[in-house]
């Protein structure tokens, strides 16, 4: 298998939608990452569903890696309701910290580590602060403090990504923030004719490779297993 394509020093990890397989991937890309020798910070700024003493995604991604002192975990905010950051937020009476601050603490930690993953709440433009503050607006506040940034995108393989993916990919184009690839998050046993079709169809709308597709059901698999397997669904050519 071709070696990990280059990544700058922070990689946000976003979605065509919530649901797509974000945290899979980033635990995905941090198996690689790890095969390769970097050390890797796994941050996730807002987790919401869950509760104190419950497992959120930083706790999937730390099961699916296992025992790794290469890699550490930080999570910023965590709030009850499955919604989006914003409203989940206002639904407790709190007010959320500006992507500005989460982007001077995942500088803070860029400083510690090789790379840093960061998984974003559903989709690009989702609100993640109380002034309407998005994944974009971190990348934008990182970059401008001289961080290399770089955006992956989890993808839907069903009906309909296309066209998620493209507003996806035109947003982040727009803003002058880099798309390096596109995943697919979450890939059937027995695909049909989109989904067949999309892998061939999403780099193009992307404008950007397609870095592979993990399987369905991948996330459940044991350690040892998703490490093994990691290789043959990313970074294909």
């Amino acid at each position: 298998m071709p070696e990990p394509i280059p990544l700058p020093k922070v990689v946000l990890v976003t979605g065509t939608s919530t649901g797509v397989g974000k945290t899979v991937a980033t635990a995905a890309l941090a198996v690689m990452l790890r095969r390769r020798g970097s050390t890797v910070a796994v941050v996730k700024p807002l987790q919401t569903g869950v509760t104190d003493g419950e497992d959120g995604d930083l706790e999937v991604v730390q099961h699916l890696l296992g025992e790794d002192p290469g890699v550490t975990f930080h999570e910023f905010v965590r709030l009850r309701a499955p919604l989006a950051p914003d409203t989940a937020a206002r639904m407790q009476e709190l007010t959320l910290p500006p992507v500005a601050e989460h982007a001077t603490s995942i500088a803070a930690i860029a400083n510690e580590v090789d790379v840093v993953l960061v998984e974003g709440a559903g989709g690009l433009l989702v609100r993640l602060d109380s002034r309407g503050g998005t994944l974009a607006d971190m990348g934008t506040a990182l970059r401008s403090k001289g961080i290399g940034i770089g955006y992956v995108l989890v993808a839907s393989p069903s009906l309909g990504t296309l066209n998620h993916t493209a507003l996806t990919a035109e947003a982040l184009a727009s803003r002058g923030l880099p798309l390096l690839g596109v995943v697919v998050g979450s890939y059937p046993a027995e695909p049909g004719l989109a989904e067949q079709s999309n892998l061939l169809d999403l780099p193009l709308v992307a404008n950007s490779p397609l870095l592979g597709n993990l399987p369905s059901g991948a996330g459940d698999l044991p350690v040892n297993d998703f490490a093994r397997l990691t290789p043959r669904w990313l970074f294909r050519t």
